[in-house]
């Protein structure tokens, strides 16, 4: 009885798994007459409208450096290829993110992995005896999620014991997919190849955290380390560097306020750095109950971390509104005229 019901929900965990979420792609539609008509709507139509207006600012202002700030379940959604192609088309000069997004999405698909359409009305607790996790209406395999873990222990097995950014991990995650991938769209290992740099200050908070905790535990006293005060150093320095810095977030937590903290921290070293010249958030978390991801790019304004007069919050969710954007952008072609600016080589 007890092996029968064991392929029993091997079946149905091979039917659960059978329809792979497909990334949007947003070279394949131009968003540009939509967004025109927003314009001339009201409420978040005009919102989005205008943010589309402040990207396209970013991408002319022959100054500016672009920061792409990652939260929430954008991979697993099918938003990878946006952020792939914004890389590719020199629309993003560097990205902050969570470790999820990074590590157990983007870098698990270059693995070969792949996340699947669910349902929200499920038994959950049968899910957990199948190995499968899910993000609302997305499943995925726990087993594959386990060889993702144990990858990341490999890659820090090899590498030199000391504290490294994690910037600098990432980067050796790119340079892994590039000669032991299965998936060639994913960010991870266009950033290495192009020299953007992607910076995760929580990246233990991830399948990197299992992976390093085992790493640590199995090496003892000859082990490496992630430096999330290099990340902030190193990211101070990025800011400090460009002349000008526009950021676009998606969602906000961690990766918004780190990147905008840059600001006062150049401060308190006693260096110039202005305050982000543009910034849009596509979001649909609330101001109202004081937390950093509602709170507006204005608020940001009074702590001296964002300017005025080229900022825009946009109250929608991701998986919408994000494509919108980055297509807008790309038929509108101003990243043809821009240059790769390899910010990873400010620091090698």
């Amino acid at each position: 009885m007890v092996i029968r019901m064991k392929y029993e929900l091997k079946d149905e965990k091979k039917e659960l798994l059978s329809e792979p979420i497909h990334h949007i792609d947003i070279k394949a539609f131009n968003a540009i007459p939509l967004i025109e008509a927003f314009d001339h709507m009201a409420f978040q139509s005009r919102n989005l409208a205008n943010a589309c207006k402040i990207f396209q600012r970013m991408l002319v202002d022959a100054d500016c450096s672009i920061i792409l700030c990652l939260a929430g379940s954008l991979v697993s959604a099918g938003l990878k290829n946006v952020i792939v192609d914004m890389i590719r088309h020199t629309m993003v000069d560097a990205i902050v993110t969570t470790g999820a997004i990074v590590v157990d999405q983007d870098f698990f698909e270059g693995l070969g992995f792949r996340h699947y359409r669910g349902k929200v009305f499920v038994d959950d607790s049968k899910l957990q005896k199948m190995h499968i996790d899910r993000i609302y209406d997305t499943f995925i395999d726990e087993d594959d999620l386990r060889v993702c873990d144990m990858t990341m222990k490999k890659i820090a097995d090899e590498l030199p014991a000391r504290p490294y950014s994690s910037r600098e991990f990432i980067y050796e995650m790119g340079r892994y997919l590039e000669t032991h991938g299965n998936n060639s769209d994913s960010f991870v290992l266009e950033a290495y190849r192009l020299d953007v740099p992607i910076f995760c200050p929580a990246f233990s908070d991830s399948s990197a955290g299992f992976g390093l905790v085992f790493h640590q535990h199995s090496r003892k006293n000859n082990h490496l380390s992630i430096d999330s005060v290099k990340d902030f150093r190193e990211l101070t320095e990025l800011k400090v560097h460009s002349k000008q810095t526009g950021l676009f977030m998606i969602g906000g937590g961690v990766p918004k306020n780190f990147v905008q903290d840059t600001v006062v921290a150049a401060d308190i070293l006693g260096i110039d750095a202005p305050m982000h010249k543009y910034a849009i958030q596509l979001t649909v978390a609330d101001e109202r109950d004081g937390a950093l991801s509602g709170s507006t790019l204005k608020e940001a304004n009074s702590w001296g971390k964002v300017d005025t007069g080229y900022e825009q919050m946009v109250y929608s969710e991701a998986t919408l509104t994000f494509p919108l954007v980055v297509s807008y952008a790309y038929h509108k072609g101003a990243w043809e005229k821009r240059k790769q600016q390899k910010l990873n080589q400010l620091f090698k």
